[in-house]
């Protein structure tokens, strides 16, 4: 018997790695952003996208250090580019998260991924894509657009303000976060720190190969002495500890970016730090699970005030995005890399 089903492809990690840029990246996060927080379409507006993505399931494999995550997530009416027409995209991502992984030898990434991207009219599965690298990336770019839209929207001529940045942890998502950042925006420091210093410094080198111009790159010996001068700080660790707190920070305007993949969320900043900033989150809908220990003012989603072209509710002077990872980011980087491996 005859059947119309073909035969989904693979892309492997180098395949993806040959298409992936900051412009590719960001745009499509920023769609998925945008998105959330709209379940539906959107009959009086016919250019509103809207995204339905569960909270993820976590499935601890053996203990909490070693975890599979499933994340489901379709974005409708949305554009991977101004000129690109309007869109669907049906998606789910499969994540480990084994935070020993960095002490084999050799050495494995403690997140690995991999993306299923199915037909949104059939539901037939249409291709699989290596998702370690698009984790590493959009998690990264998540933050650059929470840090376009919280943070230097408040200045005229924003995104050639040049400002400061402290990387602490200068792992996987360290390398994405200062990578990106330093491609994105004028960055002219950058601190690093890690428990390791090696790896901050292992960072230091690539960053001074790839801008040779215009940036300095610091490695700092301590966590206070990265961020004591930062306006956009972004911490990205396994620690269940708080690295920074409020009196390490800078008078002034201030931006944070907290990745953290440990077994809390938000364990690496200070309490009293959350006491006297505002909260942002991609998802509301899964800070109600994995965020409804924390102590702090929650505002809403970032989505909200990209629709608002960066008009924020408040005027804090220091404001957290609370970054956990969406699916929405990961269908819409998903099909962006797909369309640019099928050009």
């Amino acid at each position: 018997m005859s059947t119309n089903v073909s035969q989904p492809k693979y892309f492997a990690a180098d395949q993806v790695a040959k298409v992936l840029t900051w412009n590719l990246v960001n745009s499509a996060v920023e769609e998925a952003l945008k998105a959330t927080g709209i379940t539906q379409a959107n009959s009086a507006n016919a250019k509103a996208s809207y995204a339905i993505q569960p909270a993820r399931s976590v499935t601890p494999c053996g203990d909490y250090s070693k975890l599979l995550l499933t994340m489901p997530g379709f974005v409708g009416n949305y554009q991977l580019s101004e000129s690109g027409d309007r869109i669907n995209t049906l998606a789910c991502k499969l994540v480990t998260s084994f935070s020993s992984n960095q002490n084999l030898q050799p050495p494995l990434p403690n997140i690995l991924a991999n993306i299923l991207l199915f037909c949104p009219q059939t539901g037939q599965l249409r291709c699989i894509i290596d998702g370690t690298q698009i984790t590493g990336w959009r998690t990264a770019s998540a933050s650059i657009v929470a840090t376009k839209y919280l943070f230097l929207k408040r200045f005229p001529q924003a995104k050639e303000k040049p400002i400061k940045v402290a990387i602490i942890g200068c792992g996987v998502q360290g390398q994405s976060h200062a990578l990106g950042m330093c491609k994105t925006y004028n960055v002219i420091d950058i601190f690093l720190w890690n428990r390791t210093k090696s790896k901050a410094e292992n960072l230091a080198s690539k960053l001074r190969a790839e801008f040779r111009n215009g940036l300095k790159v610091h490695v700092s010996e301590r966590p206070q002495d990265a961020v004591q001068d930062a306006d956009v700080i972004c911490v990205g660790t396994y620690s269940p500890n708080a690295l920074i707190s409020y009196s390490m920070l800078k008078d002034g305007d201030i931006h944070i970016n907290t990745v953290g993949a440990g077994q809390v969320h938000f364990g690496e900043v200070g309490q009293d730090i959350y006491d006297n900033a505002v909260v942002y989150v991609d998802s509301l809908v899964s800070a109600k699970t994995e965020l409804k220990d924390l102590k702090a003012t929650i505002i809403g989603e970032v989505g909200e005030v990209i629709r608002n072209e960066g008009q924020r509710t408040e005027n804090n002077r220091i404001t957290i995005f609370q970054s956990m990872g969406i699916a929405a980011e990961d269908a819409t980087v998903a099909q962006a890399v797909y369309n640019a491996l099928n050009k």
